[in-house]
């Protein structure tokens, strides 16, 4: 065993002549634990949020998404795109036509995103899951088109989930000359008809924009063929590799689509979710930084009762950097003992708020989750470990290095 580390090992178990030692070293103890907990805690909860957003996106996004990358729309019976929808991997596709358009609802009026899907919407994603109100996953029949409206757009609408006006949808005519003299002759109006059902997925951008309809529907008033849409979206049978897939179409598509899985068709949202988790780690790790300051005064006052052994060891023919590396080593071993019980209390509590939800987010009307999310991560754990063994290193070597020098140094100028 390294003779450095043996002696750092009796010295921090022994008992000290200076019961303040004790004392400032059970102190520096807690203070790493506690930064600790809030790091394993905080980093959990950043997880959680993730895992809720992940799982409200699921009832609305396609697990892989086909979009042309310049331009609207593109020509879903091109011959590429045959090839890669005759892909064995591939258990649904289904089409998608989306723009903007102005709603009107008797005096209310809002711009909103229209989205018309096909039939099989509902077996691409979990949209049914989604829906608020007594209605059924309907898009059109032979009488009318419905929709589908986000719980924000029916709310700004005034028109709740059973009205009984159609809706007025304008778009503007496509090719067409604007007349000024008469506005309204640039657009379109068409009507959709309630559905008994509104979706909500708990996400502003989805909730107070989209409304679903038919695809044939968008087609029409947007002045689409049947064969343009805006995307394609794909569901994998179980089991199949989505990375792979993705790069097989890929290969086929060429530079001219976009292939995005789940996370990059919200990479926005979710860069900010790791960003802000990133500036949490920053903040916690100064703090962590803070409380290690309390080691450099037990170590420093522990070098002081220990310079007749420091002597010995000298004499005996210890080097400085084998007497420098026992009070280092002592200082690392104080954080990771730290760092073990803090990491093992912040899974303790992570367990309970995952299990019991004991910390609530106040109104659970008002969220998609009535009590703060968390989801523990190996690699955070490891982590914030190495992170609390770093900073102890950085915080205690420099100056317990300068301190023993300078304690060596008299010794030697006394000789």
């Amino acid at each position: 065993m390294n003779l450095s580390l043996y002696i750092a090992k009796r010295y921090l178990f022994s008992k000290k002549s200076h019961q303040v030692i004790n004392i400032i070293s059970g102190v520096a103890v807690a203070g790493i634990s506690l930064a600790t907990i809030a790091m394993i805690c905080t980093l959990s909860v950043f997880n959680g949020f993730s895992e809720v957003v992940e799982m409200q996106f699921t009832a609305f996004d396609p697990q892989i998404r086909i979009s042309i990358k310049e331009g609207k729309t593109f020509d879903r019976n091109s011959e590429n795109i045959n090839k890669v929808l005759s892909l064995p991997e591939i258990v649904v596709a289904s089409a998608s036509l989306e723009d903007r358009a102005m709603v009107q609802y008797k005096e209310q009026q809002a711009m909103i995103v229209l989205k018309g899907v096909e039939r099989n919407y509902n077996k691409l994603t979990q949209i049914e899951k989604a829906l608020i109100g007594s209605g059924t996953f309907i898009l059109s029949d032979s009488i009318a088109n419905y929709v589908i409206a986000g719980g924000g757009v029916a709310s700004a609408l005034n028109s709740g989930i059973y009205f009984t006006d159609p809706l007025e949808v304008y778009a503007p005519k496509r090719g067409k000359r604007a007349n000024i003299a008469n506005p309204s002759a640039n657009f379109k109006k068409d009507y959709l008809y309630a559905s008994g059902a509104v979706f909500a997925v708990n996400q502003p951008k989805y909730d107070n924009n989209y409304l679903l309809t038919s695809i044939e529907f968008t087609q029409k008033i947007f002045g689409r063929n049947s064969n343009e849409v805006s995307s394609i979206g794909l569901l994998l049978k179980d089991g199949s590799n989505e990375k792979q897939t993705i790069s097989k179409i890929k290969e086929i598509l060429g530079e001219g689509f976009n292939v995005q899985n789940r996370y990059e068709q919200q990479e926005d949202i979710f860069k900010i979710m790791q960003i802000e988790k990133f500036i949490s780690y920053i903040f916690l790790s100064f703090i962590l930084l803070i409380a290690c300051f309390n080691i450099i005064g037990s170590l420093s006052m522990l070098v002081i009762e220990k310079k007749r052994d420091i002597e010995t060891l000298r004499n005996l023919g210890a080097g400085e950097k084998i007497i420098t590396d026992i009070f280092v080593f002592e200082g690392v071993m104080i954080s990771a003992l730290g760092a073990l019980i803090g990491i093992l209390i912040g899974i303790a509590i992570c367990f309970i708020q995952q299990n019991f939800g004991v910390v609530s987010l106040g109104d659970s009307n008002s969220f998609a989750v009535s009590s703060y999310p968390v989801r523990l991560d190996t690699n955070d754990i490891i982590l914030v470990f190495a992170t609390v063994i770093i900073v102890g290193v950085i915080s205690v070597g420099i100056p317990i290095r300068l301190l023993t020098n300078r304690i060596l140094r008299k010794s030697e100028i006394k000789k």
